[in-house]
């Protein structure tokens, strides 16, 4: 853009101003880069001349498209920052109708006082300036809060006129961002507003009424869910009022999870997905209400999984889309600690605090064991996945990983290695303290047994191998046929070998203490001293 049509701008010249503007969108609609609007100072020059349009009540059928240029300056953080562009926010805020006309004091004001005679495109690219600016300029963002934006928003969806589903998300995407940077706002909605009950309710009823969800509407409920869980991280409210909240909100949620079972599309999986996150900011005593006592007489389905007179199908939800995160995550070769973690830490606490939930995860992933032939991280069954994932890199996703499977065995050892091998184990007993057959006393769980040894597995028992977790065939010993001179030198071959590794700090001998955690030694030698108190240990184990 150069001078003469900067001054074209300026002048208003309705004949000229808008093509300039058209052109000026079509040419940089993609653009990221605003390196050459930087010189002569352009871009402050440009973004003045365009609000002295969007000020003109009498150009406002070009507002539309002087909006659309401004939706693209927002895009250049360091001239946001470095300009102060925080007086023209008022008139964004105008244009997206999100002024009460009671002014700034919203106590006084009711949703009829919200105008809602408005053109939808110039209310919508508003809308989006807006959402580019609070989240590039914390200043933009500080004056936003200071006009109450939260306020006129819960006002506009409360009307008793519909709102258009394009201006309803953008709203929600205004609200989303404003909540996520500034933590005041969440307390002020959830409190203040009880922003919490009105959009359950509001959830509730986009989801009871609607029976075929169009893509917007998809994404209005989407950004709903992430609005949903910022102002649910703050913690300010009262236990009680919580529960009583969360305990709606889960039945709600459960509903959700039960729709979209079948994970058809991405924007059916991102509903999964974000109904998921929101799950993990409730307490675990509501978690209660994602599975729903039936008739004793109801017979389980595919799509209605029944366990012990429960209806578990948001749960079973749940672990097919763990599956399915899995197996995308695989497909790409990466962890994605965004997709993951939520799923398992909700998992982990429906188990924790619910028997019911904790058995119906269990005998879904790690239901009899059959195949005792294959290697427990061989396959694409949950319980494959998961001993795979104990391998990742993230710590995160290991922990929770390693508590899903320690709380679904009871934190019963035994019944970890029989279903992983003690292998894939070493690190989890080592992190409980559960190395060398040490039995923690706890009385989280009941007293009933849960046994699930299969024909073919006690078939096998004997000659299944620990350490990897299922049979393996005999192999013939080296040692037959060495006589015991050439034992003793490659016995002490090997502790050479160890010697040099330990003393070059590549790895680290270690014993195991009393509290069943390692412990390191000095020399390679003092593990020597300590095999007949492990041999002791593991008598005792077995009996």
């Amino acid at each position: 853009m150069d001078q003469e049509q900067l001054k074209t701008l300026l002048d208003k010249n309705t004949e000229h101003f808008p093509r300039v503007l058209r052109k000026f969108n079509e040419e940089n609609a993609d653009l990221f880069q605003f390196e050459k609007f930087h010189k002569n100072d352009l871009w402050f020059s440009l973004w003045k001349a365009v609000f002295g349009i969007l000020n003109d009540d009498g150009l406002e059928k070009y507002h539309t498209v002087c909006l659309n240029t401004i939706r693209i300056l927002s895009r250049d953080e360091s001239s946001l920052l470095k300009n102060n562009i925080v007086p023209d926010i008022s008139c964004l805020l105008k244009l997206a109708h999100l002024v009460a006309s009671g002014g700034t004091n919203m106590a006084a004001t009711t949703p009829d006082a919200i105008d809602q005679s408005y053109n939808t495109d110039v209310v919508v690219e508003a809308l989006k300036c807006l959402c580019n600016l609070v989240f590039q300029n914390v200043e933009v963002r500080r004056e936003c809060i200071r006009q109450n934006v939260a306020d006129v928003i819960f006002q506009r969806l409360s009307s008793s006129t519909q709102t258009e589903s394009s201006i309803e998300l953008f709203d929600m995407k205004l609200l989303f961002l404003v909540t996520a940077l500034d933590t005041t706002v969440r307390s002020r909605v959830l409190i203040e507003l009880n922003g919490l009950t009105y959009l359950t309710e509001l959830l509730d009823e986009k989801f009871r009424v609607t029976s075929e969800f169009s893509a917007q509407q998809f994404d209005v409920a989407i950004e709903l869910l992430k609005v949903m869980f910022n102002i649910t991280s703050s913690s300010d409210k009262s236990p009680s009022e919580n529960e009583i909240q969360s305990l709606h909100l889960t039945s709600v949620i459960r509903e959700i999870l039960i729709r979209f079972s079948d994970m058809k599309t991405d924007r059916e999986r991102s509903v999964i997905a974000h109904s998921i996150d929101l799950l993990t900011n409730i307490s675990s005593s509501c978690l209660s209400e994602l599975i729903v006592k039936c008739d004793s007489t109801a017979k389980s389905t595919e799509k209605r999984p029944i366990f012990e007179c429960r209806n578990v199908s948001a749960l079973s939800t749940v672990l097919r889309y763990l599956h399915y995160t899995l197996e995308e995550n695989e497909k790409s070769s990466s962890t994605n600690k965004n997709l993951v973690t939520p799923v398992l830490a909700i998992l982990v606490k429906c188990i924790s605090s619910n028997s019911i939930m904790r058995r119906y995860v269990r005998s879904v992933i790690l239901p009899p064991l059959r195949d005792v032939y294959k290697r427990p991280e061989e396959g694409n069954e949950l319980r494959n996945y998961l001993c795979r994932l104990q391998g990742s890199p993230d710590l995160v996703v290991r922990n929770l990983t390693y508590e899903l499977l320690l709380v679904c065995c009871k934190k019963n050892q035994s019944r970890l290695i029989k279903y992983f091998g003690y292998g894939n184990m070493a690190g989890l007993f080592a992190n409980a303290g559960l190395m060398a057959g040490r039995k923690v006393e706890t009385n989280e769980f009941s007293s009933e047994g849960e046994d699930s040894d299969t024909p073919e597995y006690n078939d096998m028992r004997h000659a299944i191998n620990p350490v990897v977790g299922c049979y393996v065939p005999p192999t013939p010993n080296p040692l037959d046929n060495m006589t015991e001179e050439q034992k003793e030198y490659e016995a002490e071959k090997l502790v050479n070998l160890v010697d040099q590794l330990h003393r070059g700090g590549i790895i680290q001998p270690c014993r195991i203490n009393a509290e069943g955690k390692p412990e390191p030694v000095d020399h390679i030698l003092e593990l020597q001293e300590e095999l007949p108190k492990q041999h002791d240990l593991h008598k005792n184990a077995k009996e």
